[in-house]
């Protein structure tokens, strides 16, 4: 949803693409860290890290938001990021996650948000 070629950044070595992620910005106001991927044979490289690192970097002074599987809030926490209660959440991720984890509780997954604020 909301892909926005401009505002990736793509990690890439020897011409393949091997690592991609974007912030993105809704109709609320909200920003969102987004779309990170990295290719199943490259991760634990750090591929990610340096993504993030990067689109944090080019946010820099910006609140940002985040929708994750409850097993990666460490991860993002060492960016910054801090769960956030339902309550807290701007109305995009309200909307969003409520319907997501309808769905995906079939499944055993859980999503969170979280959110980092300007300090990181």
């Amino acid at each position: 949803m909301n892909l926005q070629w401009p505002n990736f950044v793509v990690a890439e070595d020897a011409g393949q693409v091997i690592g991609v992620g974007q912030v993105k910005s809704h109709r609320d106001g909200s920003r969102e860290l987004a779309s990170i991927a990295v290719i199943p044979g490259r991760q634990r490289e750090g591929i990610g890290t340096a993504v993030i690192s990067k689109l944090l970097a080019r946010e820099a002074g910006v609140v940002l938001h985040l929708s994750c599987r409850r097993e990666l809030e460490g991860y993002y926490k060492r960016f910054g990021f801090r769960r956030l209660e339902q309550a807290a959440y701007p109305p995009y991720f309200r909307r969003t996650t409520s319907v997501a984890n309808l769905i995906m509780r079939f499944f055993g997954i859980h999503l969170i948000v979280m959110r980092r604020d300007t300090g990181g």
